[in-house]
């Protein structure tokens, strides 16, 4: 499974889960060789400026390079990876949902755009904002304890709110999904998340969103881009990834740890969605030397499954 924490490598919350962790880049990505694996957090959303460095950032299967200065927006339960370059500085907000809804009650429609993953670059960002400046500031008021410390925090994510929905609205990239939308896509996405093995109908999912398929449908597309099904195919071609690339099963027990009972139907699905067998995605990104000197990764017991096309 993808795995679920409150700061990176953290699976229980040590700061105050309900409120607001900051913290400089190389505080975390430094001590893991600038790699974050791929994760997700279920209940945080995450805002990262990048002042200097750069790299790259897997989210949902999408690579998004980095460029300094760069603004990333990572809503709750969006699987992603950072690979940072060395030496690379900036900021990591780590919020809870109820906190940030608190801080922007009296603009709610400001909460929707953290709820679409986001990259901003510098030819986007422009020098109305400074950005980095506005994440140091915070990160102050953070660790300085001073009076009235939670309404400062509070002011300077509402500044940053505002400028993530005019970025939002001033390149038209991706759609500002409505707050109902997204609360359902949301909910969807922690259903997947138990149920993704499962391999259940849509209208299944539906149901117990109290929605119609279409519907549920629809809202994905408007927060996301993809549909329901789509996300649900995402979700399992991340953990077949994670497996090959990560663990040393056989391409037939990932089939079977993913809820195929047919082989051979996992190796077409893979093989549609990715362009390549699973066997030979493994052989292309994993150097025979490093599979041989792994560590392997148990398949996690899910019992007997059945697999609906």
């Amino acid at each position: 499974m993808i795995p679920h924490y409150f700061l990176y490598d953290e699976a229980a919350p040590k700061v105050e889960p309900s409120f607001l962790h900051i913290e400089p880049i190389p505080v975390r990505s430094g001590r893991h060789n600038w790699t974050i694996r791929t994760h997700t957090h279920p209940d945080h959303h995450q805002i990262l400026v990048i002042s200097k460095g750069g790299g790259a950032i897997e989210v949902e299967g999408e690579s998004w390079e980095l460029e300094p200065p760069a603004l990333v927006v990572i809503p709750a339960l969006t699987i992603h990876a950072i690979r940072f370059k060395p030496g690379t500085d900036g900021h990591v907000i780590t919020v809870a949902p109820p906190f940030l809804q608190s801080a922007l009650d009296d603009d709610p429609e400001l909460v929707d755009g953290f709820h679409v993953p986001a990259r901003f670059l510098r030819h986007q960002i422009g020098d109305d904002i400074d950005l980095v400046g506005l994440f140091a500031s915070l990160e102050h008021e953070f660790v300085w304890s001073a009076p009235s410390r939670r309404a400062a925090i509070k002011a300077y994510l509402q500044v940053l709110a505002v400028a993530v929905r005019r970025l939002l609205e001033q390149e038209r990239a991706r759609p500002v999904a409505f707050a109902r939308d997204a609360d359902t896509v949301m909910r969807f996405r922690e259903l997947v998340e138990k149920h993704y093995r499962d391999h259940r109908p849509l209208d299944v999912y539906a149901r117990k969103l109290g929605v119609t398929t279409a519907r549920l449908n629809a809202c994905c597309r408007v927060t996301t881009g993809k549909s329901s099904l789509e996300l649900i195919n995402d979700r399992l071609l991340t953990e077949a990834k994670r497996y090959l690339l990560y663990s040393d099963m056989t391409v037939n027990e990932i089939g079977a740890a993913l809820g195929y009972e047919d082989p051979a139907y996992f190796n077409r699905f893979f093989s549609r969605n990715v362009g390549m067998p699973p066997g030979r995605f493994r052989e292309n990104l994993v150097p025979a030397a490093t599979r041989a000197a792994r560590h392997s990764i148990s398949a996690p017991s899910t019992g007997a499954v059945k697999s609906r096309a």
